[in-house]
């Protein structure tokens, strides 16, 4: 009976038949324990476990083999592997499920090197390895000299031409980067379900390869199978990754199709922050206003939002609706107040600050005096923001400095620049941006000398700057661009088109600002590296190619210098197009020769 109900997954109903035998007197055996173990597996039920455990060997059946390999696995899924592997290293003999449940009790608590010591200890004993102890070894590969040992091992036991181990194969292989094989091996599975596909989409976000992952999607979708929750999620995670708004659409366009009919909270939420990120909170918030229900992660998406593009008083709004029905948690107060800190929304910022602990009982953590911090910085309030810090009940981090260097960098407060720049090289010696913070800082008060010592504190600490680049998506394809970039098939006509756009803007009063060439030349060459930024050859490049109705959307991995800023406000104003910009630190959108955050940045 109790087995019946295991296996039709009544697994509540198990645990109280079980109860209920013992209370009768009934004595379970060696083919009781197994399914009442596996019913507080698939419950997560550890109390219950721990008895059942306990009754194992009350009645002497501690020694018998799979009864001890489904106590591994409950521990295991009850986030509890010392208990796991104590019952492992205790068990007098062990077989090929044995080890395939340890290994994967380690799989569950992230102790995949642990995992992967285990596989070869198996195979070192003599033990040949089951399906499952494989699947669970390649799940715990992290480098390619694992990933060929296990394959290894499949092919000597012959499962080379079994499609789920295949399909974890090729996850395995993209998961460490070797995409051709893996690619290889997918495309060698003959008939793919829909664990295959998304086996290998969602090994392809893991790696960092959303293209690839989109490019899966796609030609599953071709094959007339449509993607589960699961790996929605991935491929929505990819699209974040690449800020691709059209990708975005599309996406969106197969989880409203009759194909997807389930709208789960989990994959709405997904998309407001895909569609934040990919710069539209006209989308975003249609899908927010759409959601049936939503939970404190979709709030703080949606108010994060916002604050991202500049629209504080908005997120306000948003956050006051909140408060009505969801208690906001720590993550909800870094998005409002990073959204007070955009807008220069000093005073509303320091009472959602007071709040916190006053009205909803969240102690402050450092990132959220890092907001506060920023701020106060923002606004010119630096004394202020030194006096906060130095009440601070921690230690302040790289975060919170990292903001008041921030702020001097906006006001040019050199003495204070330096202290904090000190503060900052002994917490985070190995961001360059800090250091570039500073140079440009010096640079800007025109202290040379200064900002040559930290180039050369730079090179003595093997610190490098990073490269800034631009991408802009056509027609579902990105391009990318650097400083000076003559790669691109239409250098010459973005070139010729770039000279004839800064000549009408300077016709509209653009003075290029050289204090953002940071090098020992003439102005008249300064002016020339000022024009091909990266920033400004993408927006010409989709001044070229999109339509005149279409809005060009610009991702820069660093933030904006301020001569490009003040450029694509002239250049949206000669145009007459809209223009948005996402930089490291938040939205800009540009429209009829403004900016939504109002040179506020």
């Amino acid at each position: 009976m109790i087995r019946g109900l295991v296996d039709n997954s009544r697994y509540d109903h198990a645990i109280l038949l079980y109860k209920q035998m013992l209370r009768l007197g009934i004595q379970p055996d060696n083919f009781t324990f197994p399914f009442i173990i596996k019913a507080c597996s698939c419950l997560r039920h550890f109390e219950f476990g721990i008895r059942v455990h306990q009754d194992v060997v009350k009645f002497g059946y501690q020694s018998q083999v799979f009864i001890s390999n489904s106590l591994i696995t409950m521990y295991g899924k009850c986030d509890k592997y010392q208990l796991s592997r104590q019952v492992f290293d205790e068990m007098p003999e062990k077989n090929a499920v044995s080890w395939s449940a340890i290994i994967g009790a380690c799989l569950q608590d992230d102790r995949c090197e642990e995992g992967f010591s285990l596989f070869r200890q198996m195979l070192s004993e003599g033990s040949r390895p089951s399906r499952g102890a494989i699947l669970n070894a390649m799940a715990c590969v992290r480098s390619h000299e694992e990933a060929d040992d296990v394959y290894r091992v499949v092919v000597e036991n012959g499962l080379d031409f079994d499609q789920s181990v295949q399909s974890a194969a090729a996850g395995m292989f993209a998961r460490c980067g070797r995409v051709e094989v893996a690619r290889k091996l997918f495309d060698g599975i003959m008939s793919k379900d829909l664990v295959t596909w998304a086996t290998t989409i969602e090994a392809y976000v893991k790696a960092d390869l959303p293209l690839e992952a989109l490019g899966l999607l796609k030609q599953m979708m071709l094959q007339g199978i449509f993607p589960d929750a699961i790996t929605l999620l991935g491929v929505i995670r990819a699209c974040s990754t690449l800020a691709s708004f059209q990708l975005a659409h599309i996406v969106h366009g197969i989880i409203t199709t009759g194909f997807f009919y389930i709208q789960l909270l989990a994959v709405e939420t997904a998309l407001i922050d895909l569609y934040v990120k990919c710069g539209s909170l006209t989308y975003a918030r249609k899908v927010f206003d759409g959601m049936q229900e939503r939970n404190i992660i979709t709030w703080s998406a949606m108010i994060s939002g916002y604050g991202m593009h500049g629209w504080g008083r908005e997120a306000l709004n948003l956050f006051d609706q909140m408060k009505a029905s969801v208690k906001p948690d720590h993550i909800t107060f870094v998005s409002i107040l990073s959204a007070c800190s955009h807008s220069g929304l000093v005073a509303e910022g320091w009472e959602c600050f007071n709040s916190m602990a006053r009205d909803f009982g969240v102690t402050p953590r450092p990132e959220h005096h890092a907001c506060m911090v920023d701020i106060l910085g923002r606004a010119g309030k630096l004394d202020e923001a030194c006096d906060f810090i130095e009440r601070m009940p921690v230690r302040p981090n790289a975060a919170v400095w990292g903001a008041l260097l921030g702020a001097c960098r906006i006001h040019l407060n050199v003495d204070l620049a330096e202290m904090v720049a000190r503060a900052l090289f002994d917490l985070d010696p190995y961001n360059a941006g800090r250091y570039v913070i500073l140079y440009n800082i010096y640079t800007l008060t025109g202290k040379r000398k200064e900002a040559d010592s930290i180039r050369t504190l730079m090179k003595n600490r093997g610190v490098k700057k990073i490269a800034g680049y631009s991408v802009i998506e056509i027609k579902n394809k990105l391009y990318a661009f650097v400083a000076g970039d003559r790669s691109h098939p239409q250098t010459d006509l973005i070139y010729s088109e770039l000279e004839r756009l800064m000549d009408r803007i300077r016709q509209e009063g653009y003075r290029p600002d050289i204090n953002f060439v940071l090098h020992d030349v003439d102005e008249e060459t300064k002016e020339s590296m000022l024009s091909l930024h990266s920033e400004k050859l993408a927006i010409v490049f989709g001044l070229l190619n999109l339509g005149p109705e279409s809005v060009i959307r610009i991702r820069k991995n660093l933030r904006v210098c301020g001569d490009c800023h003040t450029a694509t406000k002239f250049i949206s104003k000669v145009t007459g197009r809209e223009i948005v910009v996402r930089d490291a630190h938040r939205f800009h959108h540009f429209k009829n020769g403004a900016c939504s955050c109002r040179d506020y940045w």
